[in-house]
C-alpha cells in the first residue's frame, strides 16, 4: 500500500513540474504579446501583471518537483563528512524544519486565498483581476510542496530504520 501511495505522490510531483512548465510558456506568450502590441501601437492591459502571476505559479509548482528530484541546493559536502549517526540526525532535523516551514507557508497561502475570496479583493494593477485567481496556484503549489517534504520525511524514516 505504501508503494502505491508513493507511486501516486511521485506522479503528482511530476505533474506539478509539467504545470510549472505550462506557466513558463504562458510567461513567454505574455511577453511576446506585450512586445508585439508595442510594435503595432496598441496596449493590452495587465500583461506584465499576468506574467508576474505566472512566474509565481511556475515557481511554486516547480518547488515540489525539484525537491522530489533532489534538485534543491543541499550541503552534501558537509553531510558526507559526518558519520552515519550524525548524518541521519542532521538530515532528520533538516527535513523536520523544512516540513514545518513548508506547512506554515502552505497554511498561510491558503488562508490568504480564502480571505481574498471572501472579500472579493482585486489587484492594484491595470488589470484589476480578482486576486484569489492568481493566488490559487500559489496555495496549491505550496500545499504540494508541504506534502512532498513531509512525504520525504516519512520515506526517510521508513527506509532508514
Amino acid at each position: 500500500m505504501l508503494n502505491k501511495i508513493n507511486f501516486y505522490l511521485e506522479k503528482i510531483y511530476r505533474f506539478s513540474g509539467y504545470v510549472a512548465a505550462f506557466f513558463l510558456i504562458f510567461i513567454a506568450i505574455f511577453i511576446l504579446l506585450g512586445v508585439c502590441s508595442r510594435i503595432f501601437g496598441f496596449y493590452i492591459r495587465g500583461l506584465s501583471e499576468y506574467s508576474g502571476y505566472c512566474m509565481a505559479a511556475s515557481t511554486f509548482f516547480a518547488l515540489s518537483y525539484t525537491f522530489s528530484e533532489g534538485g534543491h541546493i543541499r550541503i552534501t559536502l558537509f553531510l558526507e563528512k559526518l558519520n552515519k549517526k550524525l548524518r541521519k540526525i542532521f538530515e532528520i532535523w533538516c527535513l523536520l524544519v523544512a516540513t514545518i516551514f513548508s506547512g506554515y507557508t502552505a497554511f498561510y497561502f491558503t488562508k490568504m486565498l480564502v480571505i481574498s475570496y471572501k472579500f472579493k479583493e482585486r489587484s492594484e494593477g491595470a488589470d484589476e483581476i480578482l486576486i484569489w485567481i492568481p493566488q490559487t496556484p500559489l496555495a496549491i503549489g505550496s500545499t504540494i510542496l508541504f506534502v512532498c517534504v513531509f512525504h520525504h520525511l516519512l520515506k526517510y524514516f521508513y527506509n532508514n530504520d
